[in-house]
C-alpha cells in the first residue's frame, strides 16, 4: 500500500479514533455522573494539546453511553479541536452488551479505514452488567480493530466489577480504580492524554507491541509509568 503524503512530501497524519464509553445507569446518579462530566470537560484542553503534539495522528472523538440500552451521544467522529462534551445524566440498568454491540459495528471497514491507527476505547463503569455482555464483547474482540485497539477501563467506586473490566482490557494494569472524585479526575486525565499520544514518536513512552495494518506499521505507545496511584490520592469522599 502506498503511503499518502501531504504536499511537499510530508507524511500525512492518520485517523486515530478515540471512544468514550460511559456507564449512565441509575447507580451512577448524582455525584458519580457529575464527576465524570466535570472530569472529561476539564481534560479537553489537555487532549487538544496532546493531539497537537502528535502530528502523526488526526484525533477523532466519539461518545457512547449505556444504561437501559445504549446510544451514540456523538453520532459521527468529531475532530478534537471541534469536540465539546455534552453532560450526561444517569438512570436505568447497565446494558453493557448493547454498548459493545454498537461499538463493534463501528470498528469495521467501513466506517474505519485501512489507514487508521489502532483505536482507543475508554470504558467507565461503576457496577456489573445486567445483560448478556459476554457474547457482544467476544464479537468485539474478534474484530481486527477490536483486537488491536488500546482498551482502558476506569472502575468507578469500590463496587465496580473489575473482573468484567479486565475482560474488556485484557490487561489488569489497564483497569484503573477511582474511589473518589479526585481520583476519577486524575484517572480520566491520564487515560485521555496518554491515549491521545498513541503512535507518537516519543522516547518517553513505552511501546508494548507493534501492529501492522494495511501495510503500515504503527507502534502502540502508551506511557504506563505515570498512572496515578489511587492510594496516593486523598479525598474525604469514598464511593
Amino acid at each position: 500500500m502506498t503511503e499518502l503524503k501531504r504536499p511537499g512530501g510530508e507524511l500525512a497524519s492518520r485517523p486515530l479514533h478515540f471512544f468514550w464509553i460511559v456507564d449512565c445507569s441509575g447507580s451512577m446518579f448524582g455525584e458519580k455522573i457529575g464527576s465524570v462530566n466535570h472530569a472529561i470537560q476539564s481534560t479537553i484542553p489537555e487532549m487538544k494539546d496532546a493531539a497537537r503534539n502528535n502530528p502523526n495522528a488526526q484525533l477523532l472523538i466519539r461518545t457512547l453511553k449505556f444504561s437501559t440500552g445504549a446510544s451514540w451521544v456523538t453520532a459521527t467522529p468529531v475532530k478534537m479541536d471541534d469536540f465539546a462534551w455534552d453532560d450526561l445524566s444517569a438512570e436505568g440498568v447497565t446494558d453493557l452488551g448493547k454498548a459493545f454491540e454498537l461499538l463493534a459495528a463501528q470498528l469495521t471497514i467501513p466506517p474505519m479505514t485501512d489507514r487508521a491507527l489502532p483505536p482507543v476505547l475508554v470504558l467507565l463503569s461503576d457496577g456489573q452488567p445486567t445483560d448478556n455482555y459476554a457474547q457482544f464483547l467476544n464479537k468485539l474482540l474478534q474484530l481486527p480493530w477490536g483486537k488491536k485497539a488500546v482498551r482502558i477501563a476506569i472502575a468507578i467506586g469500590q463496587d465496580a466489577d473489575k473482573s468484567v473490566l479486565q475482560e474488556f482490557t485484557g490487561n489488569k494494569e489497564l483497569v484503573l480504580q477511582a474511589n473518589n472524585p479526585t481520583a476519577l479526575v486524575k484517572m480520566i486525565k491520564w487515560a485521555s492524554t496518554a491515549a491521545s499520544m498513541v503512535s507518537a514518536p516519543a522516547s518517553r513512552a513505552v511501546a508494548p507491541e507493534t501492529v501492522s495494518e494495511g501495510g503500515l506499521t504503527a507502534p502502540l505507545i502508551l506511557d504506563m509509568n505515570n498512572i496515578p496511584n489511587p492510594n496516593d490520592i486523598k479525598d474525604s469522599d469514598v464511593w
